[in-house]
Parts: structure tokens; sequence; C-alpha cells
């Protein structure tokens, strides 16, 4: 295999253009063979690979500095910059990231996977050479040239437009790769994507084209005014139905469109586009999923990310689970069959929040905005302030993109917008980018922000009824873990807080949304564990039943899946002591994810290390129920004893 003897990108420039092919189809078998036992992103990468053959072949990584929006697509990246014996380990504890990663490679540079930033890292890349300093990775050299590939949808977020207008006004050296699938996770939304789409469908245009590059290859010998006269013809015939005119009026050369599966021909693109002075667009149309079946099948997504096929267990080992997603995606197409006020907003993500079926059911009252989370928030604002009950469904990780127009445009305005934010808490194979642990953090920063947390998917449809009746704005958090199936006997109500266990007045767990179920599972392993569990269920206000009952033990122990510091236990400290100064008990404990970005693995081996699954709380219960009993042999002393360090 040509592959095997490839172990950095100069490996890739001494291959003639037949053997590029062979390779292309290589790497494609490679990435379906590792990514079906891994999962991960696979019809971006599909799709991506004579680009990265090209880009690799014409600059100098990592003296060159190529950067890639969003970092999904970089796996044929890894593949040629040394990587291939360990893409086995891909997303797994320990093993190689999803993403561009700096401490496997000096040719990754930026982790952060959240789309449309890369085009501002360009910028201010390009701002330091330009200033006589350089990065401490790679050669240093005045002529380094930057590349930024921009794909997946990561140009329909307002922040790459905020960057093209800046480099356009700074005419800084940067060499754009527009790598156009006509898609994000589906496929993408904004009008430009549009212009794109149109570009690329286009028979007239196409046909041209082709009999352009026809006529070209049957005239070997024709001279240089007459080939300009016929490139100049294509170029006058683009005019007048492609983009090109947006970026130019923003002072962003653009060539383009080529074919992103003819390496020949980005090579040529790609090398006269680095000698420009000044920022360019080179714009490729490439098939998101190519050459791989199922995913040029999946209209939906390309196959845009693979789960890991879990293995079928016999069924008296198999545990009721529900998904959190699929509840709500019902729960919403109930509700708004009663209550035609009811509209539905996502950004880029109406298949992994559980929004196709409302879509298909109201077409008209789905809003899709791409990847503008803030945009999504603002307009949400504005149409629960013209007597709309919009519901935002986005992912709790990418909820912090617009924190400030949930604080200031919902919050400050009291609006009835119900967040939904699925993935929350610690997600697992995508890493530090995309584990939800900041969203109780925010949204408890938010005045008057209900904040719900369900511990089952039987809960959510009550709570989304709740939350649309309430006058204000609320937030539903969930995981993308499975939860336990729950009887109705077994559900909570309202904005009420649910008892799940009496004690004996010892130790009072508050369990905060899938942390109920590890809590239960730890005190059934310390059958001397005594005591008394509460699913809180509503995090703001919190019910004031639920405090009364926890003031009344020694110990309060908060038990949550988001970071600790700042975090639902922190508001449920503070509302006990605001409802009783005077009767708070000898100890507040609250367990959760310490301030940190976690790396990537399965969400239980993480919790696992973190001391947050089943078996690590029941070590630091049974630690914090002995320092009860100590304080008990103390007979009184002012301090008592100290809970162990293990247990905070």
């Amino acid at each position: 295999m040509i592959l095997e003897t490839i172990e950095g990108p100069a490996d890739l420039r001494r291959l003639t253009l037949a053997e590029l092919e062979v390779l292309a189809n290589e790497i494609r078998e490679f990435i379906v063979n590792t990514v079906s036992k891994t999962g991960g992103h696979l019809g971006s990468n599909l799709g991506a690979v004579e680009l990265t053959l090209a880009i690799h072949r014409v600059f100098d990584s990592p003296k060159d500095i190529i950067l890639w929006d969003t970092g999904h697509q970089a796996y044929v990246h890894k593949l040629v910059t040394g990587r291939r014996e360990a893409f086995s380990t891909l997303r797994q504890r320990g093993g190689l990231s999803g993403y561009p990663n700096r401490k496997e490679s000096p040719h990754d540079w930026v982790e952060n996977s959240h789309a449309s930033p890369i085009l501002s890292w360009a910028h201010g890349l390009a701002s330091a050479l330009e200033l006589g300093f350089q990065p401490t990775v790679g050669a240093s050299d005045s002529k380094r040239r930057i590349v930024a590939v921009v794909g997946d949808g990561a140009l329909t977020g307002g922040m790459a437009y905020e960057a093209l207008n800046n480099l356009g006004h700074s005419r800084r050296r940067v060499v754009i790769v527009l790598n156009d699938n006509g898609r994000s996770y589906a496929p993408t939304v904004s009008q430009l994507s549009r212009s794109l789409t149109r570009l690329r469908l286009n028979p007239a245009y196409t046909a041209a084209r082709e009999r352009i590059k026809e006529l070209l290859r049957e005239l070997p010998a024709v001279g240089g005014i007459a080939r300009s006269s016929l490139l100049g013809l294509a170029s006058a015939l683009r005019e007048v139905i492609e983009p090109h005119v947006f970026f130019e009026a923003l002072g962003v050369r653009y060539t383009g469109p080529l074919d992103g599966h003819d390496i020949g021909a980005m090579e040529s693109a790609l090398a006269n586009a680095s000698s420009w002075n000044g920022p360019i667009v080179v714009h490729v149309l490439t098939h998101k999923g190519r050459g791989y079946g199922p995913a040029e099948e999946d209209e939906v997504a390309c196959l845009h990310d693979l789960k890991v096929q879990m293995p079928v267990l016999p069924e008296a080992l198999r545990q009721p689970l529900a998904s959190y997603t699929d509840a709500f995606s019902k729960a919403i197409v109930e509700a708004a069959r009663r209550d035609e006020r009811i509209v539905a907003i996502t950004a880029a993500m109406p298949g992994p929040t559980g929004l196709l079926p409302f879509q298909a059911a109201f077409p008209e009252r789905f809003f899709d905005v791409g990847i503008a989370e803030q945009h999504a928030v603002a307009a949400a604002a504005g149409m629960a302030m013209g007597g709309l009950k919009p519901v935002v469904a986005i992912y709790s990780t990418f909820f912090t993109r617009a924190f400030d127009q949930a604080n200031l445009d919902v919050g400050l305005h009291r609006l009835p917008v119900v967040f939904v934010l699925d993935r929350a808490g610690i997600t697992g194979d995508d890493g530090p980018s995309h584990h939800g642990i900041l969203d109780l953090v925010l949204t408890l920063s938010i005045p008057n922000m209900t904040v719900f947390a369900p511990s089952s998917p039987s809960e959510i449809p009550d709570m989304l009824d709740t939350a649309l009746g309430l006058e204000g704005p609320s937030a539903i958090r969930f995981p993308k873990t499975p939860g336990p199936k729950r009887q109705p006997g077994g559900l909570g109500k309202g904005m009420k807080a649910r008892v799940v266990r009496r004690g004996n007045g010892e130790i009072c767990i508050l369990a905060v949304g899938k942390m109920l179920q590890a809590v239960e599972e730890a005190c059934a392993q310390e059958p001397g564990l005594d005591a008394t569990i509460w699913d809180v269920r509503v995090v703001r206000p919190a019910d004031p039943e639920m405090l009364e009952d926890a003031l009344r033990h020694r110990v309060v122990v908060t038990v949550e899946d988001g970071l600790r510091v700042g975090g639902a236990g922190s508001a449920l400290a503070d509302a006990m002591a605001s409802l009783r100064p005077a009767r708070l008990p000898a100890r507040v404990v609250n367990l959760g994810i310490p301030l940190g970005y976690h790396p990537h693995g399965r969400p239980e081996e993480i919790l696992a290390e973190l001391g947050l699954d089943a078996k690590g709380l029941a070590a630091s219960l049974k630690e914090i129920a002995a320092a009860v009993q100590r304080e008990d042999l103390l007979a009184g002393t002012a301090e008592g004893a100290e809970i162990p360090t293990a247990a905070l």
C-alpha cells in the first residue's frame, strides 16, 4: 500500500498523479475501516481527501501554517503527518483526538473545534508575521504562508464574515480554501450557500466549463493570446452567476470554483494563490461522503458522524434505557399541536437536536439559522416579544457562544424563551471543546432563569410543558447518554423536587439530572449508608420543601455533572442560606466536575476518573458518613472533623 509509505507531507511530493489517485482510495478505505470501529466524523473527511493531499503537496507544513475549520475534517491531515499507526486510537481515552491537537503534532495549530473562528486566527497569525514575529513551531521564515481551510458550513457563521472583512481591509496574506460541500451537519443555510449551490448545479455553467476544458485539451499548441481568450470566456461566464463579487467587494481575491477531487487542478490553483500578495479564496467543490455508498446515500447528513455500534446484550442483561433527545423530539411535536404559538429554532443541527419531526410537521414554524447561535437567540427574543413561544434547541457547548444574547436579549427583557440544551455534562469522545459542563454555571448566572435538569427522559414532557407556561426564560439541560425509563409513579411534577428515599437524618443528597441514577447505585453499594435522596429536578428556583428537608440533616451533599465551581451545588447552597441563614447544616459538600479542560474518552470512563460514577460516589459518601461519626466522637467541638479531600 502507498499509504504505508507516507510518514510525512514530503512523501506526498514524490508521487505521480496516478499514484495519488490510488492513495486517495486507500485513505478512504482506511478511514471507513477505522471510524467504523472508533466512531467519528466520516462524511466530511471522505470528501476532503484529494483537497488535503493537494494542500500538503503545495505548502510546506509546519513551516507553512495550515488551519482547519471545522477541525473534524482533518483526519486525512493526521494520516499524512505521521499519525497513521496511532489512528486506531482515534477518539479513544488516551488516543488521538478527533480534532487537531498540538500535543500530537507540530502540524496542528488550533484545537478549538467550534465552527467559524479560523479566519480570525488566520488574520491574527498573519498580523504577527507582518510585524516581524514568528510562532515557536515550525521553521522561522519571513515567507511563511498561512492556509485556512474553511468547510462543512463554517462560512455560515457570522464570525467568519467579520474576519473576511478585516482580512480584506488589512490585506493580510492568507490563502482561504473554501471547501464547499454544501453542508455542515445538514445542508448549510445562508444566502451565500444558496449562491454556491446554484453555481454547483447550474447546467449551463457546468456544460460551458467542460466545453472550454475540452477545447483547451484539443488545442495543445494554442497560443497565449488564444488561451487567454478562452479562459477569459470562462471567467466572464463565471462572473454572471458565481459569488466572487461577494468576496472581492470585501477586498478578498477569488478564484474558482474548482473540482475538489482533481488534485492537479487544485495544486495549480493553490500554487498561484500562494503568490498573491493579500487574502485570496480558492473555492473548491467537494462531495461529502465521497467513495462510500452509505454516506453518499445519506441525504440528511452524508454520515457526518458515525456512531460505534454497541454489542447486543442478552435480554436478561439489558437495562431499560431511553434517549433524552427522542423524548424531547416527541414532546415538542405534541406541544406544538396544542399551541400554534410554539416555534423551534436550531443552529445547523436539526437532526442531532431531535427537531426533524417538528420540521416535517410544522415547516413554517421551524427555523434553522445555520451556524449562528448568537443570531438564533436574539431572533428568539424578538419572536417571544412578538407573541410566539420560541424553543431554542442547541448543544450545551454551543450555548456558550450565545451567552450574551441569552443574558441581555432574553434575560434582561424577561422573555419566555425556552432553551433546550442537549449533550449537557461530560459528552465523551469529542473532547474539551464539546463537553457541556458550563451550561449550569451560565444559566444560573442569568437572573430569573428557571433551570430544569431531568433525571430521566420520562421527565421531559412535563418539564417542557411547564417551561412553556412560564412568563420568563427557562432552560432544560440533559445528556447525550441514555437515561433510565421511569414509571409514572417515579416522576416529578411541575416545579417540585421529588424525594426518592428517606434516610436517618444524617446525610441528605441532592442529585441533579442524570446523576440521580449514579447516586442511587452508590447508596445501594453501601448498605450502611442511610441517606436521604432528592431528585432536584428544578435547580432554580429550587423547591422550598426540598431545601427545608435538607436543612434538617447534618450534611448536605450535592451531586452534578457540570462544573462544581459556580454550578448547581453552589446555587443550592445559596438557596438554603437564603431560606434559613441560621439553620445551615454543619457541612455542604458539592460534588461535580473540577475546573479544567477534560480530554476525550467515553463518558463513563471520564466520570469514573473524576470519582463521579457509582463506585466513586459510594467511596466519597462513605468517607462523608465516617466524618460525621467522628464528629460525634469529638464531643461537640466547634470545628469537628474535616471531610476528606477526596469527597470535595
